[in-house]
């Protein structure tokens, strides 16, 4: 048994299978998700658990390289965007539509409990070396 980091089996074994390029979706619990992607939900209940802790949790697993966000963020969800800013200096915005059509190419998609609008970001993984 794991005594840190991501313990969600299901989300531990997703992450280890990623590689270079591959796209993760972050989302909240009402974002569509598309056919495709594997997906791990760890909603619970509104709220439970947020965007920021699984991001955070995201982050400290994963190599990024770039991020995609909807610009709707900006004026819904002015802490989403403050957080997604903190960490992607260089975050990449288009339409919460567009975001849907890029998602369907995510390799993984982690839905979380987040109950605030447009808490959605799509990684792009980077490499270690």
């Amino acid at each position: 048994m794991r005594k840190a980091g991501i313990l969600n089996r299901h989300l531990a074994g997703a992450l280890a299978e990623l590689g270079h390029g591959d796209g993760v979706l972050v989302c909240d619990a009402g974002m569509p998700i598309p056919d495709g992607p594997r997906v791990v939900d760890l909603a619970f209940r509104a709220g439970v658990p947020s965007f920021a802790e699984v991001l955070e949790g995201l982050l400290d697993e994963l190599v990024v390289e770039g991020a995609t966000a909807a610009s709707e963020v900006r004026r819904a969800n002015p802490a989403a965007s403050a957080l997604l800013d903190g960490h992607f200096p260089g975050l990449a915005l288009v339409p919460h539509e567009k975001l849907k059509e890029l998602s369907a190419r995510a390799r993984l998609v982690v839905r979380t409990g987040e109950a605030r609008p447009y808490a959605n970001v799509l990684l792009r993984c980077g490499v270690f070396f």
